[in-house]
């Protein structure tokens, strides 16, 4: 009776460890839109447009600043157990440092709704110009994106993503600025 209780235990335990990596899986993968083909890195932004765009519409900013940081960290922890024990630092299925860049990239669009007391979605173009500004950067890795790209740990794999967003960011304030000098 009591070898009994210990393996039970022990199987116990170990359904547990199924479950947990279960749920990294499914943090690491966006409820496995990483899984998607062709362009994963692409499909998680999309997943991060349609996240942050619900988010933003419940919390305001404020509240997709605050997902941003809580995505980076549990997303670093989810990568740091996806990769752990493997030599692909950085796997296509892992996008949920795609999310957490793409909110990045999308804050200046939720601020200035907030501030200008407009509808998120009537800035479309700001949240154009958020995604195909982070994807170019995430695609292109320049500068300081590239640096952490490099770096080969679960921290770069976040960092170059938020990096990517925050030159996104840059352009999203920069585009429309210019538009309105010229105009």
């Amino acid at each position: 009776r009591l070898y009994r209780s210990r393996r039970r235990h022990r199987i116990h335990r170990n359904s547990h460890i199924g479950e947990i990596m279960t749920l990294v899986s499914l943090i690491a993968t966006v409820g496995g839109v990483g899984h998607l083909r062709p362009a994963p890195g692409t499909w998680g932004s999309l997943a991060g447009l349609v996240l942050g765009w619900a988010l933003a519409s419940i919390t305001g900013w404020i509240g997709l600043l605050i997902g941003t940081v809580i995505v980076f960290y549990v997303g670093r922890w989810a990568t740091d157990m996806v990769t752990r024990g493997t030599d692909n630092h950085d796997p296509s299925e892992v996008v949920v440092d795609e999310v957490a860049g793409q909110w990045v990239a999308l804050l200046p669009v939720v601020i200035g709704a907030s501030m200008s007391n407009s509808a998120l979605l009537d800035l479309w173009p700001g949240w154009i110009a958020a995604f195909a500004l982070f994807r170019l950067f995430d695609i292109k890795k320049p500068w300081i994106v590239g640096h952490y790209d490099r770096m080969d740990t679960p921290h770069g794999v976040m960092m170059d993503d938020i990096c990517a967003g925050a030159m996104a960011a840059v352009g999203v304030v920069a585009l429309p600025a210019a538009a309105h000098l010229v105009m």
